[in-house]
């Protein structure tokens, strides 16, 4: 009796083992690719983490690519497959097929600097501005700041500079006279003794900054991985709402910084900008195409639903998917 207990023990152990191996061995890898060190690319942090991509059946590997314009060459060419981006809209009009089935920025999250001696925005004229690269959130964020200022193209000489750690360096160094920093590098910036003179979302110009981006010939070859991709994804903000502590010490790790003032600005900007229902804007895409319709004439003729693809989160939403995660994360 005891031989036959141990048997049946023994064949539990090694079907469990299997089934464990045989769970793993289901799992679909998938890169997924991120342009910059900013909270607005934290859901695909903490989906990682936390585990959450694995629950949706995916072994995410997170990709960082310097920069939006390379992530937008990367994405693509199909590698990776899924990159969370905010120039769709522009690399559309200039061929590529890619298309945006999530968004978390409707506004940009740039705040702008000056070296010290410079108090106002009216004496930007003429100045040297950084940004992080032609075609990049800190180029169109400027432009927006132009309008604003009424000044021509002339008024400032734009200088890119590399993301916010190299725009930081190079007006330290007297090389650009004032730029943008998102919330994530605020902190250092006023360490550095910075002046800090406006918030672009103040402006409340509405417009398509990063979201979840994919090519459309992938979505047709790889709908259900989109879509589970997106799960993980859409789950991270929930989790990031409702778990502060464990989402800074993703941050942490993937900003590679353990300033807690830093921490504390990423995630309370977090909270006031990213939607829980993560619907791309299709005011900010026509805003963006109104932009570049001056020197991209295919613009005009654009429409705003062209560059995105709805049906995963409305599929999220006829299955009862955000009601659910309301319930398993609640927040005050």
């Amino acid at each position: 009796m005891k031989r036959h207990s141990k048997a049946l023990f023994i064949c539990f152990i090694v079907q469990f083992t299997l089934l464990g191996i045989s769970h793993a061995q289901e799992l679909k890898r998938i890169r997924i690719g991120y342009p910059s060190l900013s909270f607005r690319q934290s859901n695909v942090w903490v989906a990682k983490e936390q585990g959450l991509f694995k629950k949706y059946g995916l072994e995410v590997e997170p990709i960082f690519l310097r920069g939006g314009q390379l992530a937008t060459l990367a994405l693509a060419a199909g590698d990776p497959p899924i990159v969370n981006i905010g120039t769709v809209v522009q690399a559309n009009l200039t061929g590529y097929n890619l298309v945006l089935v999530a968004a978390v920025e409707n506004n940009y999250d740039q705040i702008l600097f000056a070296r010290p001696g410079i108090t106002k925005l009216e004496q930007l004229k003429g100045k040297h501005f950084g940004i992080s690269g032609f075609g990049a959130a800190t180029h169109y964020a400027t432009i927006i700041l132009m309008k604003h200022l009424n000044f021509e193209p002339k008024d400032l000489t734009l200088l890119p500079t590399g993301p916010d750690a190299e725009r930081i360096a190079a007006m330290a160094a007297g090389k650009i006279d004032a730029t943008l920093f998102t919330s994530s590098a605020a902190a250092p910036a006023r360490k550095a003794g910075f002046v800090e003179l406006l918030q672009i979302a103040d402006l409340g110009v509405e417009v398509q900054g990063n979201g979840f981006a994919t090519s459309r010939a992938y979505v047709q070859s790889n709908r259900d991985v989109v879509k589970n991709a997106l799960r993980g994804f859409v789950e991270a903000i929930y989790y990031i709402y409702a778990n502060k502590k464990e989402a800074q010490r993703v941050f942490a790790k993937y900003m590679r910084t353990n300033d807690q003032e830093i921490l504390e600005e990423s995630y309370q900007g977090y909270i006031k900008m990213i939607p829980k229902k993560p619907y791309p804007t299709l005011k900010g895409i026509q805003f963006m195409l109104d932009m570049l319709a001056e020197k991209m004439p295919q613009a005009k003729t654009a429409k705003p639903e062209q560059f995105v693809d709805l049906s995963f989160l409305q599929e999220l939403e006829k299955e009862g998917f955000f009601n659910e995660m309301a319930k398993r994360y609640p927040t005050k």
